[in-house]
């Protein structure tokens, strides 16, 4: 059966002048559906603004930001902008160093988060024939229904196995016939060690042919890692839980950055310090406004996760602003020695030495001498543990990320499983013991 390209042909490649339209159309009746938010009110009369003055997409700026801070203090329902009677779910954080950030849904909102990640899905190539397999949790973590209704919405049969037990997951892939899988990156890199371990070959054994992957940054080295050892094209995923989880951005087959659906939100990108706009292809902090949604729509959200806008249009025919893939979050860098760090540059490294898994841990500690850097990092269990060889191995390494990172860390190889796993969570890749004095 022959199937277009696009799930909704006439959202995702519609022209930028209409998209416009259809954005400033959104926002203005998004903003006035935050007058019902005591929360929003205090803050447009502390700015002394009215949603009178939002007349054009430059005017987002004049909007307060929201952040996680502001959920938190407004815990639980302080930011709902329809009567509790009409939502029908909600989600929420851990909260496991105070009150969690909760986000409340309609049932449109659901309908419209289905349709989303439906979207995504789709446009890398997810079809009705298709089996889809998520190993993600269920529950309050938004990856886990927001990816299940996305995926029946395409008309998949749907493999909900949840996270966790990975020899359960393998059996389910062989026996079910999976085709789209998705999982975190440092956890599809599991599946392929317990298959490996298992004596399964999942270019020969198994269908898989898409993988989905997000929640923890991740470089291009460990994509393609990923894609050559388990035989798929594995495509990056975007979603945060105070937007609506899985289904803001997604990559398309080009592969050449995340597709941000603008429809859904206003985009912006800036620089986390002085919370002005940055230019085009400049790193910054990525913040959203919401345009499509009733429960709980949320104006300037700072993610803290930063990426840049990629310029120029892309072959597959969609008008929506590209995304890079996350670099990191604004609150995750590591200053050391007066340099910024970012544990992915570190990873883009380490990817490059076959040696080695894709486990490992920086750990920073105080010392007599001042700060110093430990990367902890698992060989891959193929290779000899020869000590000359190893230590120049090390040696190796450490050039290495100095050049990258500017200090010098001190490299030690351990061997593989000596690291903690965990096949639920996303993986602990910094320890800052620092914060303990």
């Amino acid at each position: 059966m022959e199937y277009s390209n696009y799930f909704n042909p006439e959202l995702e490649t519609m022209p930028r002048e209409q998209l416009e339209a259809l954005q400033l159309e959104r926002l203005k009746a998004t903003v006035q559906h935050c007058m019902f938010s005591p929360f929003y009110q205090k803050k447009f009369k502390e700015l002394g603004i009215t949603p009178d003055d939002i007349q054009s997409l430059a005017d987002v700026s004049r909007l307060p930001f929201t952040t996680k801070e502001d959920l938190r203090d407004n815990y639980p329902f302080g930011l709902a902008c329809v009567p509790m009677k009409e939502c029908v779910r909600l989600h929420s954080s851990s909260g496991t160093t105070g009150n969690p950030t909760v986000v409340l849904h309609t049932q449109k909102d659901l309908d419209e988060w289905a349709n989303a990640v439906a979207r995504c899905l789709w446009m890398v190539g997810s079809r009705p024939e298709d089996v889809f397999q998520n190993s993600a949790g269920y529950g309050m973590f938004t990856a886990g229904l927001g990816f299940q209704y996305g995926a029946e919405r395409v008309g998949m049969l749907t493999v909900p196995a949840a996270a966790g037990n990975t020899k359960r997951q393998i059996k389910f892939i062989k026996d079910f016939g999976t085709t789209v899988l998705h999982a975190i990156p440092s956890y599809a890199s599991r599946v392929f060690e317990v298959m490996r371990e298992e004596g399964v070959d999942p270019q020969k054994d198994t269908k898989l042919r898409v993988l989905c992957i997000g929640a923890e940054p991740h470089s291009e080295e460990q994509r393609k890692r990923i894609e050559q050892n388990l035989g798929v094209k594995a495509y990056n995923s975007y979603g945060i839980s105070e937007m609506m989880g899985p289904g803001v951005a997604f990559e398309c087959p080009e592969q050449n950055g995340l597709h941000i659906w603008e429809d859904y939100f206003i985009v912006e990108i800036i620089n986390p310090q002085t919370l002005e706009p940055v230019a085009d292809g400049e790193l910054g902090e990525l913040v959203l406004t919401t345009i499509n949604r009733e429960g709980m729509p949320l104006l300037r959200y700072r993610t803290r996760d930063l990426t840049r806008f990629l310029p120029g249009e892309c072959p597959c025919g969609r008008h929506h602003r590209r995304i890079d893939r996350l670099q990191g979050r604004s609150d995750d860098m590591i200053i050391l020695k007066g340099v910024n760090i970012f544990p992915i540059q570190v990873e883009k490294i380490l990817l490059k030495f076959k040696e080695l898994s894709t486990d490992y841990l920086i750990t920073i500690e105080t010392k007599e001498n001042g700060d110093a850097m430990t990367i902890d990092v698992e060989l891959n269990g193929l290779f000899t543990d020869d000590f000359p060889q190893l230590r120049e191995l090390e040696r190796t390494i450490t050039r290495q990320l100095k050049d990258e990172i500017l200090v010098t860390p001190k490299v030690r190889l351990v061997p593989k499983g000596s690291l903690p796993t965990s096949d639920e969570k996303k993986a602990v890749r910094v320890k800052d013991l620092r914060k303990l004095f």
